[in-house]
């Protein structure tokens, strides 16, 4: 999940922060982070709503284009 911790610090977020809007733990969002866990469809809707980016950057850390 490269976008997720890059869009995190480019709107100098904490990982607390994030964490606490979104009612999981921290320990969640920094395993999301350096990938040692998936979240779930959900989570990544809600992480996409939060940071009003699509999840295809969440994951790659790159918009989605069209070929």
């Amino acid at each position: 999940m490269v976008g997720l911790k890059e869009i995190r610090k480019k709107r100098n977020l904490n990982q607390q922060k994030v964490a606490m809007d979104l009612h999981i733990s921290r320990e969640s969002l920094s395993y999301y982070e350096n990938g040692k866990r998936e979240p779930s469809l959900a989570m990544l809707v809600a992480l996409s709503d939060y940071f009003n980016v699509s999840i295809n950057y969440l994951i790659t850390g790159k918009e989605f284009e069209k070929k």
